[in-house]
C-alpha cells in the first residue's frame, strides 16, 4: 500500500515538473524574441546592407 502511494506521488511530481519546464521554455523564448526585436530596431534599415555584405 505504501509503495503504491509513493509511486503515485512520484508520478504526479514528474507531471508537475514538465509543466514548469515548458513554462520556463516559454519565458526563455520570449526573452530571445525581445533581444531579436531590440537588435532589429537598433539596426533599422542597415539590416539589408549587413546581409548584402555577408551574402554576396
Amino acid at each position: 500500500m505504501a509503495i503504491k502511494l509513493v509511486t503515485a506521488v512520484q508520478s504526479r511530481q514528474r507531471l508537475d515538473d514538465e509543466g514548469a519546464v515548458s513554462a520556463e521554455y516559454g519565458v526563455l523564448l520570449a526573452g530571445v524574441v525581445a533581444v531579436v526585436a531590440v537588435a532589429a530596431a537598433a539596426l533599422g534599415g542597415r539590416i539589408s546592407d549587413i546581409f548584402d555584405a555577408v551574402l554576396p
